[in-house]
Formats: structure tokens, C-alpha cells, sequence
């Protein structure tokens, strides 16, 4: 039976080494809070480890493959650097998480220099993976990718879909970053169409019908016209819901790639500024467009919250 271990258990993390259990894939796994590795262990019949060495320790024979799925930057480099004296010549380590692309290529020269295998591999698949399966972007040398195999065609949608090698280090956290690009753009023209619709009341549409009809044979039908669909049909106008949408890091890392490129990419640009403003960054430059209408026009401004 094939073995391999599992950093980080959070909601992507987790459902991996669920996903990797049914399979069939022989797991040991790690997470800062053992309770967290104990629970799955007693739901999954996989190994937890109380420690990082107990973990490589559970492993036995080199290669040993050890897969990250932490935040990226500091509780990445710290964990890399603990487990760099544990680990030997052929032993594969695995990112699984959204690293920045640059710092994968730096991780697999550093590693290397051990005789350390790196790989990095994007996943998509958010917490819907566990059932359908993830889509992977693999990066790294052909060697370490091919003893990986088998966990991947566990992880993937079906054995010969839905993962790729793409190319050497730092490829895999490349195209997942280009991917997340894409998706902010998506969600931004969904969201802003569907608030276009919803801002003209004298037809009465209903949003929930008409995602629901776009999703069969429209050419924007989308896995995430699918998850609109269903949320619409909950609720169509959201109140609840406070309008602030986080960012995550490869949404920025995407438009510096484009700069750095000198590549136009406005729509992906843009949505990573809609998600500014509605983290409240467009507060202070609202207040000085009202103030210098004020100044110039002598137009009224509106009283805020103190």
C-alpha cells in the first residue's frame, strides 16, 4: 500500500486526506492542533502524528512524500525548514497549498540542494473536492511527479482527468495563480450582471429562474453560475449578507504578473479592485470625490457615521 503524509488539515487539507483514505492510500497527517489529526484519524483510519519527526518517522521507507497543505508564506518556509534535517536524499515534498510561483522555484532549488524533491501542485476544488475530486496544476521534475501518480489519480476527478504536469517548479503555483485570476474576473461579470438585472424593477426578474435557465445550453453555464443558481434560489436579495469580499493572494500576484509582463489584463485587474472596495478602501477616496464636488459645485454632501 502506498503511503504518504499530510501537513495541515483545514477544510482543503482535511477533505484531501479523507478523499485519499477512500481511495484506498495508506495516510499519516499532521496539524498543529493534534485534536484536529486525532478526530480524522478516528473517522478515517489514517495515522495522526504528534509531531512533524513522529509523522516522517510513520513513513518507513525513503522516497517518503510529505505534502503541505498550509497558509502561504511563514507557516510554509517554518514547516519546510523543520522538515528539511528530517528528510533525505529522494524524499518528496509536496505544496499543495497557493504559493506564490517565485517562492516555489526558490523552494525547489533550496530542497534541492538536500537531494530533496520539491513539487508544487495548485488545487482547485474548494470544499465540493471531497466528492467531485480536485483539478490539479503540477509543477516540478518528471521523476518526482511520476512517484506521486498514484495519490494524484485518487485526488483527481477520474485517473486520466483533471490533473496535469505542467512544467518544471514553480509551473503548478503558476497556472493556479493565472487560474485564480481568471475566476475573479468571472465572478466579477456574474455579480455585476446579476445586479444589473436586479436594479430594474419594472420587469420583476427572477434571478433564481433565470440562473437556473442560463445553466443549460447558455454559453456562460459554469460551475460557478451553478453555485449561483442555488444560493439565488434561497435567497435573491442578500440583505444578510455584509458586502465585503475578502482577497486572496493570487489575485494580487496575478496583476503584479501582468505588470511585470506589461501584459493587459484589465478584467482581472479590476475585480481584485472591486474586492478593495469592498473591504472599505474606497471609503476615503468616496469622501474626497463628495468633498471636491462640494468645493467646486457647491453640491451637497451627505453626513456619514461619526
Amino acid at each position: 500500500m502506498k503511503k504518504i503524509a499530510m501537513v495541515g488539515l483545514g477544510r482543503m487539507g482535511g477533505n484531501m486526506a479523507r478523499r485519499l483514505r477512500q481511495g484506498g492510500a495508506e495516510v499519516a497527517a499532521y496539524n498543529r492542533n493534534f485534536a484536529v489529526a486525532h478526530q480524522l484519524a478516528a473517522e478515517t483510519g489514517l495515522v495522526a502524528a504528534e509531531t512533524l519527526q513522529q509523522l516522517v518517522d510513520s513513513l518507513g521507507e525513503v522516497p517518503r512524500i510529505i505534502w503541505l497543505m498550509l497558509p502561504a508564506g511563514e507557516a510554509t518556509q517554518q514547516a519546510l525548514e523543520t522538515l528539511i534535517p528530517m528528510l533525505g536524499t529522494g524524499d518528496i515534498v509536496v505544496d499543495g497549498a497557493n504559493a506564490f510561483y517565485k517562492d516555489s522555484q526558490r523552494r525547489a532549488e533550496e530542497l534541492g540542494s538536500w537531494g530533496i524533491q520539491f513539487v508544487d501542485v495548485g488545487v482547485s476544488g474548494g470544499v465540493w473536492g471531497l466528492q467531485n475530486g480536485y483539478a490539479m496544476m503540477i509543477g516540478g521534475e518528471p521523476a518526482a511527479v511520476k512517484q506521486l501518480e498514484y495519490f494524484l489519480k485518487i485526488l483527481a476527478p477520474a485517473p486520466d482527468k483533471g490533473w496535469l504536469h505542467c512544467g518544471p517548479a514553480g509551473a503548478g503555483h503558476y497556472v493556479k495563480m493565472i487560474h485564480n485570476g481568471i475566476e475573479y474576473g468571472m465572478m466579477q461579470a456574474f455579480a455585476e450582471g446579476f445586479a444589473l438585472m436586479k436594479g430594474k424593477p419594472e420587469f420583476d426578474l427572477d434571478l433564481a429562474a433565470i440562473a437556473e435557465m442560463w445553466r443549460h445550453g447558455s454559453v456562460v453555464r459554469s460551475w460557478l453560475l451553478d453555485l449561483s443558481a442555488d444560493f439565488l434560489q434561497q435567497d435573491q436579495d442578500l440583505d444578510a449578507i455584509a458586502p465585503f469580499v475578502p482577497d486572496s493572494g493570487e489575485g494580487r500576484w496575478t496583476a503584479f504578473e501582468a505588470i511585470e509582463q506589461g501584459v493587459p489584463a484589465p478584467v482581472m485587474s479590476l475585480a481584485l479592485m472591486m474586492r478593495f472596495a469592498s473591504q472599505g478602501a474606497n471609503d476615503f477616496p468616496a469622501r474626497m470625490l463628495a468633498m471636491m464636488r462640494k468645493g467646486f459645485g457647491g453640491h451637497g454632501v451627505k453626513e456619514g457615521a461619526k
